[in-house]
């Protein structure tokens, strides 16, 4: 099975499913990873854009993502990017992986590249795309946006033998890291890992919201 990850920025794809991802990747299957925007100066600053493909590449080690791709359409402004041209860009990865199993971000996310990514992935996934299911994952943007759509999972990944790949995926992305509790913190991680675990009847899991499936075959 071919799967997709689409993340708006990088550590997304961690945050989101990092331990889904390594699980998927430990059990044979082909996970790729498509990274839409990129840092830039003076916002950033040198140093960290020139370490940042490096960072990518680390934590793909880790989880086992065989192939990233990288858009570089310009963090924070994907508003500004004519709508077809993301659409089109993103319609050019589907078509070369063949994904069965697509995972975008969630439509309520806080961060407007989330919910740009999330409409443009959609477009692009569109019944004829070969995707057979489609799921969206949640960041820490997703519980600042809740008043905007909440997050309501329906789909639960169990990860307890992968979710110490997770954490040591995310400890590559030192500067998008804070200390506890902020969410962006490996302990907050570990707790969501084990509420996520509780509402399915796991010690440790990752939700995701059941956006489309097999819809190739009318279902």
């Amino acid at each position: 099975m071919n799967i997709l990850v689409i993340a708006p920025h990088p550590d997304d794809e961690v945050l989101g499913c990092g331990g889904t991802i390594a699980k998927y990747s430990r059990a044979g299957h082909a996970v790729f990873l498509c990274v839409v925007t990129c840092a830039y100066t003076p916002d950033w600053s040198v140093e960290f854009i020139e370490n940042r493909p490096e960072e990518v590449k680390k934590a793909n080690g880790i989880l086992g993502i065989k192939q990233t791709f990288f858009l570089n359409f310009l963090t924070v402004k994907l508003d500004t990017v004519p709508r077809k041209t993301l659409n089109d860009e993103l319609q050019l990865i589907i078509n070369k992986v063949k994904p069965d199993m697509l995972f975008i971000p969630h439509k309520g996310d806080l961060n407007l590249d989330h919910r740009i990514v999330f409409e443009a992935a959609l477009v692009a996934a569109r019944p004829g795309s070969g995707v057979k299911r489609l799921l969206s994952y949640e960041t820490t943007e997703t519980d600042w946006g809740r008043q905007l759509e909440p997050f309501v999972p329906n789909v639960y990944e169990n990860i307890l033998e992968t979710f110490r790949q997770k954490l040591e995926a995310m400890t590559v992305y030192r500067s998008e890291l804070r200390g506890f509790p902020h969410p962006r913190s490996l302990d907050a991680m570990a707790t969501l890992a084990r509420k996520r675990g509780v509402e399915a009847g796991l010690k440790q899991a990752e939700a995701f919201m059941l956006i489309g499936r097999c819809w190739n075959n009318g279902r």
